[in-house]
C-alpha cells in the first residue's frame, strides 16, 4: 500500500537545503497528446520547418504532485496542444477542509485522482474557486458536487456590468454548466482561507473578461507571495487573450504582487514568477514595436496603408506560413490596442501609422 501511494502522489518543492519534499525530475513526454482541441494557448516557433509535436517539447507532469505541504496539483487528464499537459487544478490547505482552484473538464481520470487525494488526505472540499469561464476550468463542477452531495461552495468572478441572465461572464453564462446559477461570486480583493492557506482574489482580465487569479499570502507584508495565475501566464509558451490592453494591465498588476512562485493554469510551476511575468510583458511590447516599425516603412508597391496579413508576412517572415493565420489574429489584437492609444488608425481595412488627426500618410 505504501508503494502504491508513493507512486500516485509525487512530491516537489524548491531546491533548497531545507526542503521537506524532494523534487521530481522532469522527463519528456513520449506519448502523443491527441485530446480534443481548445483555443486557449499556443506555442509559435521561429523556424522554417513545421514545429515539433507538442509532446516533444513539454516536461512530464505526474497526474498528482505535492508541490508544498499545503498545495497538491491534480492534472485534468485533458492534454492537448492547446491545454499543454492538461489543466492544472490545485487542492489547497493542510486540514480536513480544503480549497480547490479550478475543476478542469470533469474527465474521469481527474475525478478519480481528486477522489483518491481527498481519501488519502482525509479531507473534503469546502470551497471551489474558478479562475474563468472556459470549459477546461469549470467542466468538473458537477463531479465535485457528486463527490460531496452534502454540498460545496462554488465561486466565480462576474465581470463589472454583467447580468446573471445574459452576461457571457456570469456564473450561468457561456460555459452552460448545469447548476451554475447556484454559484457564488468572487470580487476583487476577496479573501479565502482554510487551515494552512490564505488567498486573496486578484481580478486580472485579458485572457477572458471574467479572469481572476489568487495571491497566496505569506504574511510578510506581501514579500514573497506566490500567485495562482490562471491562464494569463502559462508554464510553457505564451497565452492568448481577448483584450490586449486589459491583458497588459493585468500582467503589470500580477508582476506587482508576485514575489515567489507562480502556479499556472497549464504547465509546470514557475519558480521566479516576477521574472516570468516580466518576460510576458516584454514579449507583447516587442510585438507592438514591430508593428509600429513596419507601419512606418514605405511600401515597395507604393500602395497606401497595410493590410493585416501584409504586416504578418513581414513581421512573421521566419515563421511557417501555416502559422500566419493565427499570427494575424494575434496581430489584430496588437493593432487594436495601438489604435486605442492613438498610435495607429484603420481606414477601409488598411492600417496606417499615427492617429486619425494626422491625416492619411
Amino acid at each position: 500500500m505504501h508503494a502504491t501511494i508513493t507512486h500516485r502522489l509525487h512530491t516537489t518543492t524548491r531546491s533548497t537545503t531545507t526542503a521537506r519534499f524532494p523534487r521530481t525530475p522532469s522527463v519528456l513526454l513520449s506519448k502523443r497528446l491527441s485530446q480534443p482541441q481548445h483555443h486557449h494557448h499556443r506555442l509559435l516557433h521561429s523556424t522554417t520547418t513545421p514545429p515539433p509535436k507538442m509532446s516533444s517539447l513539454l516536461p512530464h507532469l505526474p497526474p498528482i504532485t505535492r508541490l508544498s505541504p499545503s498545495i497538491i496539483r491534480i492534472l485534468g487528464g485533458n492534454p492537448s496542444k492547446f491545454t499543454l499537459q492538461g489543466t492544472n487544478t490545485y487542492l489547497l490547505g493542510t486540514g480536513p477542509s480544503r480549497i480547490l482552484i479550478d475543476t478542469a473538464e470533469g474527465k474521469q481520470e481527474w475525478f478519480d485522482s481528486l477522489r483518491q487525494v481527498l481519501q488519502d488526505e482525509k479531507a473534503s472540499i469546502q470551497t471551489v474557486l474558478l479562475t474563468h469561464w472556459h470549459h477546461d476550468h469549470v467542466g468538473g463542477v458537477k463531479q465535485v458536487r457528486e463527490l460531496q452531495p452534502e454540498g460545496v461552495e462554488v465561486r466565480k468572478f462576474v465581470s463589472p456590468g454583467s447580468s446573471s441572465s445574459s452576461s457571457s461572464s456570469s456564473p450561468s453564462g457561456r460555459h452552460g454548466e448545469s447548476g451554475a446559477e447556484e454559484w457564488g461570486v468572487i470580487e476583487d480583493g476577496d479573501v479565502f482561507s482554510c487551515e494552512g492557506v490564505r488567498l486573496r482574489a486578484l481580478y486580472s482580465p485579458g485572457h477572458t473578461d471574467d479572469h481572476v487569479g489568487f495571491v497566496l499570502e505569506k504574511g510578510n507584508d506581501g514579500e514573497g507571495d506566490d500567485l495562482f495565475a490562471g491562464d494569463n501566464v502559462l508554464g510553457h509558451g505564451t497565452a492568448v487573450f481577448e483584450d490586449l490592453a486589459a491583458y497588459m494591465a493585468s500582467l503589470e498588476k500580477m508582476k506587482g504582487v508576485v514575489g515567489g512562485r507562480l502556479f499556472p493554469g497549464h504547465g509546470e510551476v514557475v519558480e521566479d514568477g516576477k521574472t516570468k511575468v516580466g518576460e510576458y510583458i516584454e514579449h507583447r511590447r516587442v510585438r507592438e514595436r514591430e508593428a509600429l516599425e513596419v507601419l512606418g516603412r514605405v511600401k515597395e508597391d507604393g500602395e497606401a496603408g497595410w493590410g493585416s496579413m501584409e504586416l504578418v508576412k513581414v513581421i512573421y517572415s521566419k515563421y511557417p506560413e501555416a502559422l500566419h493565420g493565427p499570427a494575424e489574429g494575434s496581430l489584430r489584437h496588437v493593432l487594436r490596442k495601438l489604435q486605442g492609444e492613438g498610435k495607429v488608425r484603420e481606414e477601409r481595412g488598411r492600417w496606417f501609422l499615427g492617429g486619425r488627426e494626422e491625416g492619411r500618410l
